[in-house]
Order: structure tokens, then C-alpha cells, then sequence
């Protein structure tokens, strides 16, 4: 029996410039008294942490302040992030202040710090255990400081397993931030190649929920079953489309590219990702010596929207046939003097190739370190993310995934 329910979730959203200035009475009406604020070293050096417990402090909170968020959190930089929470904790209200790796983090410290076991009995399965929480995590207000994961909108917590060098998630409802507080101010000193990563994330997030399964195409469930990623859905389609419309000509406008980021959280983080996001998983967490321009990194990393965007071209090429007149309609929003007759398959891919080409992506896979002597593995890693893969519009098999992998060796 085809499922006949979608279900929506969103943060409470505040959005405009000094909207930072207004967190103490956004605490205090959710009846805080006492607040962690969890942040990153570079975000604190940019004197961005200081405003946040000064708003907070000024309306009566105790606050404690983590800024020892990893960029790009691992395991074990969870765990550490756990410790101190729990050493420290509780409070009643959790302030995220960062880009998604510090969302994150706050994520993982609310769970950790509310509910009992260790960090990898929650992790996705088949990597970790793949447990929900059975006890109430407290709210969650996340402030932004970068635009393009969505995180502040979203049920996700993303992370490294350094062990088995792959990139996987914590997924619940519970995860969601309770409020979202979009500052454009706050993202003034975000490099040019943050940015570019940032940018494509946020469009990558948009195109695949607006390409995902249709939530009909999926098998009805119990309500207990169902999940966040629930398949496109007219809701989800919304948002997405929006994302990308702002995002259309405005890589580097603030204000544009912050709304757009929260946007297209709300359409994926309900609809799902899909083939790109699965393989930036493994292309992320195999990185040998990649050091990308911008990120203040003490190691190789590939950031996520770029290892995100980097296989985008071929999967899309690869998903077309699903729906045409959907990837028709997303490379008419990112290019709008596209005309009918330059449509089909290449119009997506070409548009994201030239995008990329403009705001200086590395030229593919290969110009961040792999080869084909990487594929088994890759594909080995991709295939393990199949709560992403299950929101494709087709089913996806491991000559698929070594397919677009391959093609995304050179992408110009």
C-alpha cells in the first residue's frame, strides 16, 4: 500500500539584522534560566560568541561557553564535546553559535546530555547503532554563522567515523533546533571560499529534495515508523524552489544567501537528500591531504558542500530520466535565459558545471586527491548511507554509484 501522509517540521524562525541582540528574551520566554553557548574557536576569535552571552547574561541566564567545536566534528571531537557537557550541565537551553559543524555539536551535546548510552549508539545505522532517544531533549536555539547547511532548520547531526573513515549522521526529530535566529550581520567575514562551498551546499540541498522520491512512491507506514526524510512533497517542493531561486546570481549577498541556506533546510531536512550527499560522505571522510582555500583547518579536509557538489553534475545526469520536467524546471531557475530547446539531460549537470567553473571549485574528485584506484572504496562508503539513498528517485546500485563517481573525476 503507497503511503498517503507527509509530515512537516521547522524551527520557530527569526530572521533580520540585531536579531542576535534579541536571544536573551528568546531564552527567557522559552523559560530558560541557564544556557550553553557552543561554538567554534574562529567564530569566537571573531568576537561573534561575545554579543550571544552578553544578550544572554543581561537577561538574567547562567551561561557556560563551549568553543571547542571541531570543524567538521569527528567522533571522538563529540565525545570530547560530551565530556565537557556533562561535566558542566545541565541547562535548560542550548545556543548554537556557528556554521553546521558547531550546530552540530550543540546537537550532540543535547542529546548526549539528556539521554543515557554512548555517542555511537545513536549514529545511523549500519555504522552505529541507529537508537532514538527516549527521553526529551531541552530546546535548542541555533545561530548561524555561515549560510549553507541548514542546519539551524534540520533533524541532522553529521560526523566523521574515524575509524571506518566515512561520514554518517544522528537522525531524529528530536534533533530539530527549537528556534532559528538568521543574523545576516553575523556572516560579514565568511571567506570567498566558505562561500563557495557554503553556496553549493545550500543549492544541492534544494535540487535533491526537489528531485527526491515522491512521498506517494513510498510504502505506507505506521505513524511511529515514519521518519524526518519523508520524499517530496508539496510543502518541501516550496521551499526548495525558493532556495534556488534566491540563490540564482546571488552567491556572496548576504542577506539572499542566509534565507536561501534556512530555506532549503526546510525543504530537505523533511523531504530528504539523496546520491550526491551519499557519496560526499566517503569523498569527505577518505581525504588525504586536500587543504582547501578559506578554511582555517589544522587538517585535510574536503568541506562538506563541496564534496557534496563535486559528483552533483553526474548524478543528476544519471537521475534525469526519474522527472525531466523537474531538472528542466531547476537549470530554467539557475540559468533563466535557458530556452526550451537548450533542455534535457546536460541542461542540470552543464549549469553546475559552469557555476562551479565560475566560483572556483577544484576541478573534481581527482583535483582533491582521488584517482580510480579510490572507486571500490568510495562506492563501498557511499553504499553504506542508505538512509539517504532510499530518498532517490531510483534505486540505486553499486555499478550507479562507481558510474557517477568515475564521471566525476574531471568535471571540465
Amino acid at each position: 500500500m503507497s503511503e498517503t501522509i507527509f509530515t512537516y517540521g521547522s524551527p520557530h524562525l527569526k530572521y533580520g539584522t540585531g536579531a542576535v541582540t534579541e536571544l536573551g528574551h528568546d531564552a527567557t520566554t522559552l523559560g530558560a534560566r541557564s544556557a550553553a553557548v557552543v561554538s567554534d574557536p574562529g567564530v569566537a576569535a571573531a568576537g561573534i560568541v561575545t554579543p550571544v552571552v552578553e544578550a544572554l547574561e543581561t537577561s538574567g541566564l547562567r551561561v557556560d561557553v563551549f568553543t571547542d567545536s571541531h570543524v567538521e566534528p569527528t567522533d571522538a571531537s563529540l565525545v570530547e564535546a560530551t565530556a565537557w557537557a556533562r561535566q558542566h550541565g545541565p541547562w535548560d537551553v542550548i545556543v548554537a553559535v556557528g556554521g553546521g559543524s558547531s550546530i552540530d555539536t550543540a546537537k550532540a551535546i543535547n542529546l548526549m546530555t539528556t539521554n543515557d548510552g554512548e555517542l555511537m549508539d545513536y549514529v545511523n545505522a549500519p555504522v552505529g547503532g541507529g537508537a532514538n532517544p527516549t527521553k526529551p531533549l531541552v530546546p535548542l536555539i541555533a545561530v548561524p554563522t555561515t549560510t549553507g547547511t541548514g542546519s539551524e532548520s534540520t533533524t541532522i547531526c553529521v560526523l566523521d567515523v574515524l575509524e571506518q573513515n566515512v561520514k554518517t549522521g544522528i537522525s531524529h526529530p528530536a534533533l530539530r533546533p527549537r528556534m532559528a535566529v538568521i543574523d545576516p550581520d553575523l556572516t560579514i567575514s565568511q571567506p570567498a571560499g566558505v562561500t563557495a562551498a557554503s553556496g553549493m551546499d545550500i543549492l544541492c540541498h534544494a535540487l535533491e529534495s526537489y528531485t527526491a522520491k515522491p512521498y506517494t512512491e513510498f510504502a505506507r507506514k505506521k505513524a511511529e515508523e515514519r521518519v524526518p526524510y519523508c520524499g517530496a512533497n508539496p510543502i518541501s517542493d516550496m521551499w526548495s524552489r525558493e532556495a534556488v531561486r534566491l540563490l540564482a546570481g546571488s552567491f556572496g549577498t548576504r542577506g539572499a544567501m542566509a534565507l536561501a541556506a534556512t530555506f532549503a533546510g526546510m525543504g530537505f531536512g523533511n523531504a530528504g537528500v539523496h546520491l550526491p550527499h551519499a557519496n560526499a560522505y566517503p569523498i569527505a571522510g577518505m581525504v588525504r591531504d586536500f587543504r582547501p582555500d578559506g578554511y582555517d583547518a589544522d587538517h585535510a579536509m574536503v568541506p562538506h558542500g563541496m564534496a557534496v557538489a563535486l559528483t552533483a553534475p553526474a548524478a543528476f545526469a544519471l537521475l534525469y530520466p526519474a522527472n525531466p520536467e523537474r531538472h528542466h524546471e531547476m537549470a530554467a531557475l539557475l540559468e533563466p535565459d535557458t530556452s526550451v530547446s537548450d533542455l534535457g539531460r546536460d541542461a542540470l549537470p552543464n549549469a553546475l558545471r559552469r557555476l562551479m567553473r565560475d566560483i572556483g571549485f577544484p576541478n573534481g574528485l581527482a583535483a582533491v586527491g582521488y584517482s580510480d584506484a579510490d572507486l571500490a572504496r568510495l562506492v563501498e562508503g557511499t553504499m553504506k548511507q542508505q538512509r539517504l539513498l532510499a530518498t532517490a528517485p531510483v534505486e540505486i546500485t553499486e555499478a550507479d554509484v562507481e558510474r557517477v563517481l568515475r564521471e566525476s573525476m574531471t568535471l571540465w
